[in-house]
This record gives structure tokens, C-alpha cells and sequence, in this order.
């Protein structure tokens, strides 16, 4: 059970992550990117709440947010705004991917999913898929 517990609590750590990240990405966007990145942000929101139940399901207390992040670049303009959104959603989906590994049942296929959403975000952003979404990010 400390395994399961273990990968749901590291997903949920990576949407505390981007939550931030989205926050610090919206603030630099205009028009359709930021209702992407505001969409964006509201599906992490959703995810985080969700896993923070199922930790709580699990009989574990969910780990809180950080109260900063350091950003694995500066973000100063739109285009590293983008960058970082990638970035965010290729953390995202290398949590998610050990989550499948790591669970059964409803617990996977809800990581599965949430893979998938976050693969096909990182293709928007960055214009361009990897072959095994949730593996390459772990390279």
C-alpha cells in the first residue's frame, strides 16, 4: 500500500507544481494561449483536488504545496512562457506514467488518463510529441 500511496502523493506533488507553473505561464500569454493556459490551469486545479481525496481515501495526509518553485528557466516572454508550459506538462506526465507502473484498478486507469491529458497538452505547447509520453521525461 506505501507504494500506491507513494505514487499517487508524487503525482499530486506534480500538479501542486503545476498549478504554479500555469500560474507564472498565464501571466505571460494573450488571446488563445491564455484561455489554453487558464483551461490548462483548471484541469490541474481539478486533478490536485481529486488526488488530494484519494490520498485522504488512502488513509494518507496529502502532501501540501510547496511555497515556491524554482523554474528551470527564466520566463521574461510569451515563447519561454510556452517552454515552460511543456515543461510542466512533461512533469506532469512522467508522474502520471509512474503512477500507472505503480497502482491497479481505478487508481491506473484515472493515472492513465491523466497521462494521456497531460501528453496531449505538452504536444499543444511544444508543437511536437515524444514516442512513450511519462517514459522520455524520466531520461
Amino acid at each position: 500500500m506505501n507504494a500506491v500511496i507513494n505514487a499517487v502523493q508524487a503525482a499530486l506533488a506534480a500538479e501542486h507544481a503545476a498549478v504554479y507553473g500555469y500560474g507564472v505561464v498565464g501571466g505571460h500569454l494573450t488571446g488563445s494561449r491564455r484561455t489554453e493556459a487558464l483551461q490548462a490551469y483548471d484541469a490541474h486545479r481539478a486533478r490536485r483536488d481529486s488526488l488530494m481525496r484519494t490520498v485522504a481515501d488512502l488513509g494518507a495526509a496529502p502532501v501540501t504545496a510547496a511555497a515556491g518553485y524554482e523554474l528551470p528557466f527564466p520566463v521574461a516572454d510569451a515563447a519561454a512562457a510556452v517552454r515552460l508550459a511543456a515543461h510542466v506538462e512533461e512533469g506532469v506526465a512522467g508522474a502520471y506514467g509512474d503512477m500507472v507502473r505503480g497502482t491497479v484498478g481505478d487508481l491506473r486507469r484515472d493515472a492513465a488518463s491523466a497521462l494521456r491529458d497531460a501528453a496531449v497538452r505538452a504536444v499543444r505547447w511544444r508543437g511536437g510529441s515524444v514516442a512513450f509520453p511519462g517514459l522520455a521525461e524520466r531520461g
